[in-house]
């Protein structure tokens, strides 16, 4: 079996995902305490370190020539949503996982991160001077960009995957192959969530009971599912599309926000649309005050779906920290995805072999 090393691993998303592809993961790491314990819980069989990545170093000599390391280093930095300074020291972790990398000298890497890092003039230098260091570390290196909804993913949801393979050969046509021969359509999330019903039941308890208010100065956009009318800049959910990308906040600047009772029933009256038709005829003015009862937040067990983690994963920690473990992580079937295309390759390509 192919064997790992998973840093940056958070609750363990892109873990399962590698594991799904058929990987044997055999060393973690994660600073997070909460999320560290969530990955023992649901991964007794590899060795977990729970500390800074800077302090493995010395340990990761006794992994020589794994065959893989992947991982997703923190990227709030890199993101269009946050304050995108360089100084910030996420951004640095990128150069953390190179480090690993020369160590270990694995097979392959694989490390997610935000579309900004790949596709924005602001960090060209720092895509480029990333692919120059994995060059001469020996590595052909790669950036994919990958939309979660094109594989089996209910989100709206683009991540550049940098693919690292211990080669000169040019691998870029063969990996999207095999990549694109795994599309699939994903679910809506009418459908997703029909067998958990309503919010407050057994299988779906209600989790997050802050109430939804008007935005005064809502940004109104061609779609209301685009628009940003509640809590701020609060996106209400399509239930017959998909979701915008998860956050790590449900309290947050991108809270999604679902209608229950037309979620529940497809006759009933589409609120949001008809909502947001008053506010582009100019027929309301928003006020500060709450909205109807029938807006709610996401349950944990729904944002645990979109993110296609197992129903029976656990999550521990307090539910502001779940949300937070969930939203952070990489959805499992997207890293099952590229894990899966880069085994194939690494398999028919024989570069696996000592």
């Amino acid at each position: 079996m192919i064997k790992a090393i998973s840093l940056f691993s958070g609750a363990g998303g892109m873990d399962v995902g590698f594991e799904k592809a058929g990987v044997e993961v055999v060393l973690a790491n994660e600073i997070d305490k909460v999320a560290a314990e969530t990955y023992m819980t649901n991964h007794p069989g590899t060795k977990i370190i729970v500390d800074n990545v800077n302090n493995i170093f010395p340990t990761l000599e006794n992994y020589k020539d794994i065959d893989l390391i992947f991982g997703g280093p923190p990227c709030q930095g890199f993101s269009v949503i946050g304050k995108m300074n360089p100084k910030d020291e996420r951004s640095q972790l990128i150069w953390a996982f190179l480090k690993a990398v020369e160590i270990v000298k694995p097979k392959a890497f694989v490390m997610e991160n935000v579309k900004a890092l790949a596709t924005i003039n602001k960090w060209r230098d720092v895509k480029e001077s990333f692919l120059s260091k994995a060059h001469n570390l020996g590595y052909t290196c790669i950036p994919f960009i990958v939309n979660a909804a094109e594989y089996g993913t209910p989100q709206k949801r683009e991540r550049v995957f940098f693919i690292g393979i211990r080669t000169d050969v040019d691998f870029e046509n063969m990996i999207w192959e095999k990549i694109n021969a795994q599309k699939r359509k994903a679910p809506v999330i009418r459908d997703l969530f029909k067998d958990l019903g309503p919010a407050g039941t057994d299988i779906n308890p209600r989790t997050c009971n802050a109430k939804i208010t008007y935005a005064i100065k809502p940004i109104i956009r061609k779609i209301p599912y685009d628009c940003l009318m509640f809590n701020g800049i609060g996106r209400p959910i399509d239930p017959d599309g998909y979701s915008r990308t998860i956050t790590a906040s449900m309290g947050g600047n991108m809270t999604l926000i679902v209608d229950e009772e037309y979620l529940q029933d497809k006759s009933a009256d589409n609120w949001i649309q008809e909502y947001y038709d008053k506010l582009v005829n100019h027929e309301i003015t928003p006020k500060f005050e709450e909205a109807p009862e029938r807006l709610r937040r996401l349950t944990i067990n729904e944002t645990r779906r979109l993110q296609t983690f197992p129903d029976d994963y656990i999550f521990c920690g307090a539910k502001t920290n779940v949300y937070k473990q969930i939203g952070n992580a990489v959805p499992c079937e997207m890293a099952k995805t590229v894990a899966t295309a880069v085994i194939q390759y690494l398999e028919e390509t024989g570069k696996l072999k000592p």
